[in-house]
């Protein structure tokens, strides 16, 4: 990995003078321990990248500009998300924490990922800022792991507190715990594991995914590298078996990009497949798959079942109401003594159940043309627009165990980093545009 990595000049390793707008994303980035002690993550934000940008609001700059397709397909998303809970809430009445609570959800999802995206089209933002202050926090991963690993070897941080400025947001208290690093069985072995800066461990491996791949672009050597052992770490002890995987598939994206053998991979995949099952005795391609995702799901056994049960019971209620879903989450399964809402866990299961088909077309549209928006460029050897197909699609895998409406907070700097990327992509083109034009005319 380290081999397809450009060579940076040292010249470039100072980010120069920022904007404002740079300094708060920036310093908001870094300062991510800070916000998590405090508790208000889910709404701190999105706030600041809707105040951003409102700053200097200009509506004809929707018009003088070209918006990508997928920011657009997003804010479609976001309007049905709207729309639908509109037709939810009004089968249970337009109570005050309901009303409070969907909208907490919308502006923490699908409003952040919109805004998120627009705001390098607003302000310029770089993605050398964006990176850099990431690959601070993922340095930061390193000695937040390294407190949580002391507190737990001497018996500290074993309760969960809720901060008192945590208690002012509305909705479930759930995602603003500050929970530290405990003991949990894996294969049947004990082993630390933690939540970091997010609710759940899950969330950590997404993290720390897209994290590293962002990391990947830090131009100064020695804070990437460090940065990177940051995002290993929290990918490791996050033990989440869906990240290790969807990690391993993104390294192979990218090394598909860089490699012309590794562009016949898919070949040399199918001959490798087929002469592995031909010696195992007749298994076929399918048992080859399950075999090993049978041995994942037995890492832990009880996690792997609540979980096929809350998405087998999530697609049932959404059959009810196949077309326009059920707006607002109505309904929870039982297990053991615990109440599990409907949609905990697979984003796409929770689409279809809240929003229905058409929800479920606008999401695949927007998931597809934001795919699509870093390929071109990625093929063409943009090294940022290759780091971000491959976490986009690590980030569609791992979508599939944990809902998206949940985990977009956390995932936040990430959306400004891949609109930094559309934009500078979009002024460059501009640019080269401009250039013909005016070579033209000479």
């Amino acid at each position: 990995m380290t081999s397809s990595i450009p060579d940076f000049q040292t010249r470039n390793f100072k980010l120069g003078a920022m904007s404002f707008p740079e300094k708060v994303i920036y310093w908001i980035i870094v300062l991510t321990p800070l916000w998590w002690l405090l508790g208000i993550q889910t709404l701190f934000y999105p706030a600041v990248v809707v105040g951003l940008l409102g700053v200097n609001f200009d509506i004809d700059k929707l018009t003088r500009r070209s918006i990508p397709a997928c920011i657009w397909a997003w804010l479609g998303m976001a309007i049905v998300m709207v729309w639908t809970a509109t037709f939810g809430l009004d089968d249970v009445g337009f109570a005050f924490q309901r009303i409070a609570a969907t909208f907490v959800t919308f502006f923490k999802s699908y409003c952040l990922i919109v805004t998120a995206l627009l705001l390098p089209f607003w302000h310029e933002i770089r993605v050398k800022v964006v990176t850099r202050a990431v690959a601070w926090m993922a340095t930061g991963y390193l000695v937040t792991i390294a407190i949580e690993m002391v507190m737990l070897a001497v018996g500290l941080g074993k309760e969960p507190f809720l901060p008192p400025l945590a208690r002012l947001i509305p909705g479930g208290a759930l995602s603003l715990l500050v929970t530290f690093a405990d003991l949990q069985p894996f294969f049947g072995i004990p082993l630390p594991r933690t939540v970091l800066y997010t609710p759940d461990p899950p969330i950590v491996g997404v993290c720390s995914i897209l994290s590293f791949f962002i990391c990947l672009g830090e131009e100064n050597r020695r804070l990437r590298q460090i940065s990177v052992a940051g995002c290993l770490t929290a990918l490791l002890i996050s033990f989440s078996r869906l990240s290790w995987v969807s990690f391993v598939i993104a390294l192979v994206i990218t090394a598909c990009f860089r490699s012309s053998l590794a562009r016949q991979g898919s070949l040399w995949i199918g001959s490798l497949s087929s002469l592995l099952c031909a010696i195992l005795g007749g298994l076929t391609l399918s048992d080859l798959v399950k075999k090993p995702l049978e041995i994942f799901n037995s890492a832990r056994a009880e996690s792997s079942k609540d979980r096929e049960l809350v998405v087998t019971k999530t697609l049932e209620a959404w059959q009810q109401r196949p077309w326009m879903g059920w707006g607002i989450i109505q309904g929870s399964v039982k297990w053991y003594i615990y109440d599990i809402v409907l949609g905990s866990f697979s984003t796409y299961a929770s689409v279809l159940y809240l929003h229905g088909i058409i929800g479920f077309i606008f999401f695949l549209a927007a998931l597809g043309s934001t795919l699509w928006s870093t390929w071109t460029p990625a093929i063409r050897g943009n090294h940022n627009c290759q780091w971000a197909f491959a976490s986009l699609v690590a980030l569609y895998m791992l979508l599939n165990g944990t809902p998206l409406t949940w985990m977009a907070v956390y995932l936040w700097y990430f959306w400004v980093w891949l609109g930094a990327i559309l934009a500078e992509i979009q002024r460059n083109e501009q640019f080269v545009s401009r250039w013909e034009q005016l070579s033209g005319r000479t």
